[in-house]
Formats: C-alpha cells, sequence, structure tokens
C-alpha cells in the first residue's frame, strides 16, 4: 500500500478512510497523539512515544482501547503493509464516541486513530531559519493533545516569513517551538533548554538530546531563558522526531549561531547514528 489509515481495526489507504462525526476528536480535539519514524520497517523509540501517550492519557482519564504491547503490536503489523519502510507513524486516541456535549459522559473507551506514509527525517545537518511568535497556548502543553490552532498560526507565520519553524515565548522567556522543542549552546558550552512543566511538551528527541550531552559531558542546565540569551546564543537547537537536532542560522532576518560548531557536530552525529544504528536493516 502506498499509505495507510486506522481506525478501531479497520484500516484501508488514507483517503478512503472515515470516522464517525461524533468522535470527540471531530468537536472538541479531545484527545491526543504521537509521531515517530520508521526506516527499513523499524519505528524509532516506539516505546517512548507509547509511553508518553499513555501517561497523558492517564491524567486526562482517556482510555487507551488497548495495552501498551497491544498497540505497539498493532502500530509495528501495520507498518509492514506499506510499499516504502521509511514513513511517518502517527497515533493519536480520542475519548470516544457520543453525541456533541461538552462534558464527556462516563465510561466512553477511547477510538484508535493510525496513518501511516512514506517519509524521511530530515537533514540533521542542514541550517534552519526561525522566526519568534508569541506563545497563546493553553496551559496543558506537557500534553501532545489536537488542540494545535496556535501551532498552526505559528508554522503559518513562519512559512509566509521564509522561515522553518517559530520559537514560542511568553513575555520574553522562550518555551518551546511550534511542533518542536528547542535548546541553546551557551557561549560557555553548557546546553539549556526549559525544564519539564505544563508550558512544554516532554519531548522524546529532547530527551535524547540531554543524553548525548551527558555522554559527552557536556553541562545541561534545565531552566527557562529569554529571547535575549537565545539571540545570542553560541547555538540555537530545534529538536524533533522527525529532526533530531537541527541548528539555526537565522533568527527575525538576523543571522545567529556558529559559535559552537564541534559541540554540535558532535551531538548530531551521536543522535543520527543512534537513529541510523536502531533503523539498519541488519539489526
Amino acid at each position: 500500500m502506498k499509505n495507510l489509515g486506522y481506525y478501531n481495526g479497520r484500516y484501508d489507504l488514507i483517503e478512503n478512510m472515515t470516522v464517525p462525526m461524533n468522535d470527540r476528536a471531530c468537536f472538541f480535539g479531545d484527545g491526543l497523539y504521537e509521531a515517530a519514524y520508521a526506516r527499513n520497517y523499524k519505528v524509532y523509540a516506539l516505546d517512548e512515544h507509547i509511553d508518553r501517550l499513555f501517561d497523558s492519557a492517564e491524567i486526562l482519564g482517556i482510555v487507551v482501547p488497548h495495552t501498551k504491547e497491544e498497540l505497539k503490536g498493532i502500530i509495528l503489523d501495520l507498518v509492514t503493509k506499506l510499499d516504502s519502510g521509511d514513513q511517518l507513524v502517527y497515533f493519536q486516541v480520542s475519548r470516544g464516541t457520543e453525541m456533541r456535549n461538552h462534558a464527556p459522559s462516563e465510561g466512553l473507551v477511547g477510538n484508535m486513530w493510525i496513518t501511516l506514509k512514506p517519509a524521511e527525517i530530515r537533514d540533521v545537518y542542514k541550517k534552519i531559519k526561525l522566526i519568534t511568535y508569541p506563545d497563546t497556548r493553553y496551559f496543558h502543553c506537557n500534553m501532545k493533545t489536537l488542540n494545535l490552532l496556535p501551532s498552526v498560526l505559528a508554522s503559518k507565520a513562519a512559512v509566509e516569513a521564509g522561515a522553518d519553524e517559530a520559537v514560542f515565548h511568553r513575555d520574553g522567556t522562550v518555551t518551546e517551538c511550534a511542533h518542536s522543542n528547542i535548546a541553546i549552546i551557551r557561549e560557555d558550552g553548557a546546553l539549556m533548554t526549559a525544564p519539564v512543566d505544563n508550558r512544554i511538551l516532554p519531548g522524546v528527541a529532547r530527551a535524547h538530546l540531554i543524553s548525548a550531552c551527558k555522554e559527552f559531558s557536556v553541562p545541561v542546565i534545565e531552566e527557562h531563558f529569554s529571547l535575549e540569551e537565545l539571540r545570542r546564543a553560541a547555538e540555537i537547537i530545534v529538536v524533533a522526531s522527525g529532526s533530531l537536532c537541527r541548528s539555526a542560522c537565522e533568527l527575525d532576518g538576523a543571522p545567529v549561531g556558529g559559535g559552537a560548531p564541534e559541540i554540535l557536530k558532535m551531538l548530531q552525529d551521536k543522535l543520527l547514528g543512534d537513529y541510523l544504528a536502531f533503523t539498519d536493516k541488519n539489526n
């Protein structure tokens, strides 16, 4: 198959799939999602993505209709059905199906949506351009919910400005990006990134970046930083499952970065190497 859509056990080409209008995802964005990448039919960091989905579902009271192992088995089976082994693996769970009402009924069981399409991770070493954008999201950013309108607007603004990503800030304090986490390498060689709280998503790629820093004895400071600190950073790093560890060359039209190329490349080589090793067809 060239792509695949799945809904509660039914699957077909994405363009042939339909879902009930009364799925609460349609009315309220009442659900959670994850996105991972596969190479050679091997899904990278799948357990970590599934764990995060279940953790957020427990906080929100959403009943996932499968155990972790069942969901993993479904995804790994679906991955094999595509013609291409390089895929974007997207999965989400909505709270359930019922007539439209803001307060959900008790006893709802979630609906599982999965889509697979051919895709590869982005070039880790290609520099990107950023813009800054006010963070108008609500205070549940630690959960990967379906409520993405602020991210859509920020991404639209980035594209219109000729940039690749938008950096969110609240009153001058950097949080994360429209669809990525963000970190900086300071002039003293330490990596700085916002702490895990309700203002940022605890990103899987973010966790891998921090682990790589610790492996190479790069100091890690999990504290909020300002827009001014962002602008004068030795390097600005954007991390996500589809890009691993990319650095910025421009912020709001002004040049940035380039001050710690050795540390940057060491981290990029490590993170890309881990991805390639896990997804190698011979493993």
